[in-house]
């Protein structure tokens, strides 16, 4: 400012002397030095302010400047005394109209901010107030549009030309007031009053506006502001604010997110509620004013933003984004909602154990969420997953479902009616309707609990109860009858819960190690056993298979032993028939020849007696004797005769006796009969009268 008028001073001193030389240039050298005022400045510092007034004083020539000029045209051809004049004129030209008019030129990208040094009647401004209104000395309200201005005399007047303010596409611009009214000690940001966004100060005075930050902001365009009555934040400036430019850019939700919405600005939330209920008017909180006005509260709000492009205002509203509520296929999601309107029971009187209400109250909604995605402010509101499908919960160590709900589940250790510790694993199949999952989450509060306070002590009691009652083979044996028991029982006992129970199965069992031992030799040898009967069975059946091979192999050999089996059995059946035969003539015969031999016996016996009862025995024998003598032809006195003689060569004479007989044949003979020593019978049985038999050994003639 001092540069300023020491420039001004100069120019009085030296104004009749430019005065003739600037009449004949004076119409070109201004439009040029419009043209040079009038370009556009992003912003204007005291700085600049400095630099323009150096501008200025250089149009004054001095020696050195015109030295050099000198020396320039010289070398270009050109007198520099002949351009003195033309100087001296142009330097008048822009002197008179800016000092005797007060001109002031404007760019079209310019807004100029003035500054009125001093009054007349020495009105200052009011206390606590930093803009003129009424044309009091100090920053004035309103501005200067682009163009010329008079009236704006240098010793009286200040004007600082500011570019005008640009917020690019996708930001916002937020604005700190300087003047105005005090917010109320219950608001952060000054209310939004009717002032073309900030472009007219004196509607913004005039009208209530509050001084420090404002609730209002600007969206993308451009804007001549009064920038010493606001101050504007862009992203391009906004470090220097201690803010970082992405909160002055426009907030994007994205797709399949949710904006939990947290205000900074608004009444208190009502005692006992943790978030502001939901406003309507506002245009999603893009209209702070609406919000404030309507009763908007500071906090978590109920209300989400959905997936989109939002014009907020930091210093109004927080976003934190988060993933849609999702419920996967199979489950359904019970709210449990923490805000909303009081609560009004509708489970009706037969449901006891629990509170369900409608959407839209406090408490655990009666309606529950089907698969899909849902846009829910998971801050306010609590979802429960509970699956539609059948799920089994494995009572045991090794295996765990996908779904996690029996991470804590083990396997039972049962003590049996002998005393014996086992372990038994479960395999419990359950399902919850989906109507009904409301009302299990309203009885338990979640699925976990489900498993951990209902499921598991059903089933455990059970088995525990159970094993007691049986010793440990029993229950080893009879298993699946264990098991059906178990199904029915834990049936009846979750239908009590709204859960149904699908199915128990007995898994591994594990007894104590000294008996599995006992079990597992017997299991061999029965195993064996079974084993050593189908090899049994297999080598039967293999001297089967050999058999019925050799069987195969002699089958024709078989055919003609059987033919001749047939032959040689019919064959001894006819000489049986013939033998039989044979016999039966033989006997005939026989007895013929018996008849007649007894006949001929009984006659000969009869001839006999009667010729013993005539003769007498001896007699009669003596008879027969010589009959029998006379019939066979017997020789009582012998061919040879061996005997003493009184010679000592008897002997040797019978001997010759008998070659001489043999060589004699008899009439009719070939050859004679020899003659051969006769076997002498030693024994004599008695005969019937007690007389000794009379042996008479006969020649045998041939």
């Amino acid at each position: 400012m001092k540069s300023f008028q020491s420039l001004l001073g100069t120019h009085k001193q030296n104004k009749v002397a430019r005065f003739a030389a600037s009449v004949v240039a004076a119409l070109a050298i201004a439009g040029s030095i419009h043209s040079a005022n009038a370009t556009p400045v992003k912003i204007t510092t005291a700085k600049e302010i400095t630099s323009a007034t150096i501008q200025l004083n250089q149009t004054k020539p001095n020696i050195a400047q015109l030295q050099t000029v000198k020396v320039q045209y010289q070398a270009a051809g050109i007198d520099p005394f002949v351009l003195i004049p033309i100087v001296l004129v142009g330097g008048f030209v822009i002197f008179v109209p800016l000092f005797f008019g007060g001109l002031v030129v404007i760019g079209e990208r310019e807004v100029g901010i003035v500054v009125r040094k001093f009054t007349l009647s020495g009105r200052g401004l009011p206390p606590g107030r930093l803009i003129a209104l009424d044309g009091e000395a100090g920053l004035q309200a309103d501005t200067l549009a682009p163009g010329w201005h008079w009236g704006y005399w240098p010793w009286q007047y200040s004007v600082k030309k500011e570019s005008v303010i640009v917020v690019p596409q996708g930001e916002i611009a937020l604005i700190v007031a300087a003047d105005g009214a005090s917010n109320p000690p219950e608001r952060i940001l000054g209310k939004i009053v009717n002032c073309d966004n900030y472009q007219d100060a004196r509607k913004f005075l005039t009208q209530g506006g509050e001084k420090g930050r404002q609730m209002g902001f600007l969206t993308a365009g451009t804007y001549r502001i009064n920038t010493a009555l606001f101050k504007v934040i862009t992203a391009a400036n906004a470090t220097s604010h201690g803010m970082t430019p992405q909160q002055l850019h426009i907030h994007e939700i994205a797709a399949e997110k949710v904006g939990i919405v947290t205000t900074l600005d608004g009444s208190s939330i009502a005692a006992g509620e943790i978030a502001g209920r939901i406003i309507s008017g506002h245009d999603n909180f893009q209209n702070g004013q609406k919000f404030i006005d309507a009763g908007g509260q500071r906090g978590l709000q109920e209300q989400v933003l959905l997936s989109g492009s939002w014009n907020l205002n930091p210093w109004l509203v927080n976003i934190e984004q988060v993933p849609m509520t999702e419920i996967p296929i199979g489950y359904v999601g019970v709210v449990i909602s923490f805000v909303g309107k009081e609560h009004e029971d509708v489970s009706g009187a037969a449901f006891t154990h629990g509170n369900l209400v409608n959407q839209g109250h406090k408490g655990v909604w009666v309606e529950p969420l089907y698969p899909g995605k849902h846009p829910l402010n998971t801050k306010v509101m609590k979802i429960e997953l509970v699956p539609t499908t059948n799920i089994v919960l494995n009572f045991t160590e090794r295996i765990t479902g996908n779904h996690g709900y029996d991470t804590n589940l083990q396997a039972l250790k049962l003590l049996s009616f002998d005393g014996f510790s086992f372990s038994l694993e479960i395999f419990q199949i359950i399902h919850i309707g989906a109507s009904d999952a409301p009302k299990v989450i309203s009885r338990l509060g979640s699925m976990q609990n489900v498993i951990d306070q209902v499921l598991r002590p059903i089933v455990g009691n059970y088995f525990r109860n159970s094993a007691q009652e049986y010793t440990i083979l029993d229950f080893l044996i009879a298993r699946s009858e264990r098991q059906v028991e178990a199904s029915e029982y834990v049936k009846s006992a979750l239908r009590a819960y709204d859960v149904q129970a699908v199915d128990s199965l007995i898994g591994l069992i594990t007894p104590p190690q000294e008996l599995m031992h006992t079990l597992t030799e017997r299991k061999i040898a029965e195993e064996q056993r079974k084993t050593y009967e189908v090899q049994q069975m297999a080598q039967t059946q293999r001297q089967q298979l050999v058999r019925e091979t050799a069987m195969a192999e002699i089958q024709e050999e078989m055919v003609q032993s059987e033919q001749s089996v047939q032959i040689a059995d019919l064959k001894a059946q006819a000489q049986i028939k013939q033998a039989t035969g044979e016999a039966e003539g033989t006997k005939l015969r026989a007895i013929a020849e018996a008849e007649g031999i007894r006949a001929t016996g009984n006659a000969k016996a009869e001839t006999y007696r009667t010729g013993v009862e005539a003769l007498g025995s001896h007699g009669y024998t003596a008879m027969q004797l010589m009959q029998i003598i006379g019939d066979r032809n017997v020789r009582l006195i012998p061919d040879v005769l061996v005997g003493s003689n009184g010679s000592n060569n008897g002997l040797v004479d019978g001997l010759l006796s008998l070659i001489l007989w043999n060589q004699t044949a008899k009439p009719g003979e070939l050859t004679p009969t020899p003659l051969r020593p006769q076997p002498v019978a030693n024994t004599q049985p008695p005969t019937e009268n007690g007389l000794p038999p009379i042996v008479v050994n006969f020649p045998i003639d041939k």
